[in-house]
């Protein structure tokens, strides 16, 4: 799965990721013309063997991950070698990721698959019914060698590699670090669920291993943010916003440890406290 085909030759023609706009801005009583950077979002038409699944609003950035994250993390596929090869053609209307998948995937995708139209922050995205929302997750092992140092390590660090978010202060980040907090894998999009979906695209391509590391997100941890961490096969997922408590049965049920509310040196955890080490030396 390393090496998935992929259309290069579109790639440079795809809308910028944040575009400049004169504004006005009145600070302090006093108007003042200056130059704004604003987060781009584009339509994002996700086709599978030639037939449209999703239409999101989507950051027009590492489309071949988020294709491929939200296949596996949506359960359209099962694995990364059931996807065969990725175009991203770049049209009038939008951005269409064309995704070739096995013909056993693509039967039960056709089982269940509607049209839908996702915004920013939806939730539940290709779903139509109720008894599609908890799908089955295969139960999580427990996490080895997850830290607080590695937390307050990755926690230090992220706001470095959060380049779109200062640039327009409206991107959500996720990140795939390693037990140390060292950041392996930054995604940054105009919707948190995308942002998710580009790293977990990312850790396939790359074929890491879910159990050397965990997820960190810079948004609040929802149902499907908790549902696609552990379809990834991470045991841990921390939050630097608040959880639901959906997540957080969630996330109990499957054996993933979750914290939230994650900022500086500290942080809440939900479920499975056992599961990280350095508890005891800050006095919990």
């Amino acid at each position: 799965m390393n090496d998935l085909p992929l259309n290069d030759d579109s790639l440079p023609s795809l809308p910028p990721s944040a575009v400049s706009r004169q504004v006005v801005r009145m600070r302090g009583g006093t108007l003042q013309s200056l130059q704004d950077s604003m987060v781009n979002e584009v339509p994002i038409a996700l086709v599978y063997n030639e037939i449209s699944h999703a239409v999101m609003m989507a950051t027009p950035d590492d489309l071949e991950d988020f294709a491929l994250g939200f296949s596996l993390s949506e359960g359209i596929i099962e694995k990364p070698g059931e996807c065969y090869g990725i175009d991203v053609v770049n049209g009038a209307d939008g951005v269409e990721v064309q995704v070739e998948i096995a013909s056993g995937a693509f039967m039960r995708l056709k089982e269940r698959r509607r049209s839908l139209t996702g915004r920013t922050g939806c939730g539940l995205c290709g779903v139509d019914s109720l008894q599609q929302v908890c799908r089955p997750l295969a139960p999580l092992a427990p996490s080895q060698g997850f830290h607080t140092a590695g937390v307050r390590a990755a926690l230090g660090a992220i706001g470095a590699r959060q380049q779109l978010t200062r640039l327009t202060g409206a991107a959500h980040a996720a990140a795939w670090c390693g037990m140390d907090g060292d950041l392996r894998v930054v995604r940054e999009d105009v919707g948190r669920h995308n942002a998710l979906d580009k790293v977990i695209g990312a850790m396939a391509r790359s074929a890491a291993n879910p159990r050397d590391g965990f997820l960190l997100i810079t948004s609040r941890v929802s149902f499907e943010m908790a549902q696609k961490a552990i379809s990834a096969g991470v045991a841990a997922l921390v939050g630097m916003s608040a959880p639901t408590l959906a997540a957080v049965e969630l996330a109990d049920a499957a054996g993933m440890t979750l914290l939230a509310f994650a900022r500086g040196a500290d942080f809440v955890c939900y479920t499975h406290p056992q599961h990280l080490l350095g508890l005891e030396n800050d006095g919990a």
